[in-house]
């Protein structure tokens, strides 16, 4: 694969994804969510009524439920200052179901596109993340019926607690914003998002990192957001190995995102 860039082929960087690297343990990891997301066609017609019950029989370790609706609001903005804008809002009927488990850190979303598995803080490890994964999916496929699998995304959100006082972005991060050339002012909001495409395998990566004030009333510290999306750019067949397959890979790409951002002071830190 090549680039071009003002008439100059430029050949891609080579990545081999190494699915058997080692990463650094962290007991302090800071993951707030971790999800996984397999967007779906289904073959046949969704049964509410039907998928509900059965969900509800086979899911009783997940009790917190909710039904799902989704809507769809429309704006039209008239030239002639005489007619006002219009605005419609129109019911779109179930989109699915959501289950939580009885300790609320598991949330699963069988929807009629796609099946979501979130693991909310403290995340475990992940093995044990895609094993409770892909048993709902399993369930989810066997009810829903997919053909076939439109895009998989691995999102891994992590909060990194920071100190107000003294706090320099660069004892963090390994790139840090700069201010604009001959104006030497300190920064008092930062959002950078990156897109990057992975050369010769089915994957893109979306970055997202940014600061997040205190949630909590009288706390002095900031959040350092890293949010890491991976997700698949072909479709897919019903395998479980298949897509287990490329979850490692996305995995390994994640990990590779999240420790090439960080500092070594602060991957010491979370150890």
């Amino acid at each position: 694969m090549y680039y071009k860039i003002k008439n100059i082929m430029i050949p891609s960087p080579k990545i081999v994804i190494n699915t058997s690297e080692e990463f650094s343990k962290l007991s302090h990891a800071p993951i707030t969510e971790a999800v996984i997301e397999i967007r779906v066609a289904l073959e046949s017609a969704w049964d509410d009524h039907k998928i509900e019950l059965a969900l509800k029989d086979k899911l009783p370790d997940y009790p917190i439920f909710s039904s799902q609706k989704q809507f769809k609001q429309e704006f039209q903005i008239n030239i002639s200052p005489d007619m006002p804008a219009k605005q419609t809002f129109s019911d779109l009927g179930l989109k699915g179901f959501r289950f939580q488990s009885e300790d609320k850190y598991h949330i699963a979303q069988f929807n009629k596109d796609a099946f979501i598995f979130s693991r909310l803080r403290p995340y475990d490890n992940w093995h044990l993340f895609v094993n409770e994964a892909f048993r709902l999916w399993q369930i989810y496929s066997a009810l829903a019926k997919p053909f076939e699998v439109l895009r998989i995304g691995l999102r891994f959100i992590n909060r990194i607690s920071c100190p107000i006082e003294g706090f320099e972005l660069d004892k963090y991060l390994r790139i840090v914003p700069q201010p604009p050339f001959g104006l030497d002012v300190p920064f008092t909001a930062f959002l950078h998002h990156d897109t990057v495409m992975i050369p010769d395998y089915p994957y893109n990566v979306n970055i997202i990192k940014t600061i997040q004030p205190s949630t909590k009333p009288n706390e002095e510290d900031l959040g350092l957001i890293i949010d890491i999306d991976v997700f698949t750019t072909k479709k897919l067949p019903i395998d479980c190995d298949i897509l287990l397959g490329h979850l490692e890979e996305m995995r390994w790409l994640k990990n590779k995102v999240f420790f090439g951002n960080i500092t070594e002071n602060l991957r010491e830190a979370l150890k």
